[in-house]
């Protein structure tokens, strides 16, 4: 997975591409730990994703929590047919802030 990152206005973009799977979700998740300290606002641009992995929830879910925790905001854009239905089957769309 190729993980871009863009830091504008405060705001901290990473746009996700290829699949965020057990090989690459400790990529993502040490990438939203350093983003939390350096900014109070996170988003996710799937646009580009093809696959996740519980593994790669699992990352989500800790983000969300970090941002819940921080009083901080994660949102995730760009979400394809096949990931948001992997997100709606498990629950996640309930918990995520998608845009």
């Amino acid at each position: 997975m190729k993980i871009s990152k863009i830091n504008e206005n405060g705001i901290i973009t990473f746009a996700l591409e290829g699949r965020l799977n057990t090989a690459t979700a400790p990529q993502l998740q040490d990438a939203l730990t350093h983003a939390f300290v350096e900014a109070s606002q996170i988003h996710l641009d799937f646009s580009k994703l093809v696959y996740i992995s519980s593994i790669g929830l699992r990352v989500l879910l800790m983000g969300q929590k970090t941002a819940i925790a921080k009083n901080a905001a994660m949102t995730i854009s760009g979400v394809s047919e096949e990931i948001m239905e992997v997100l709606d089957m498990t629950g996640f769309s309930d918990i995520l802030t998608i845009v």
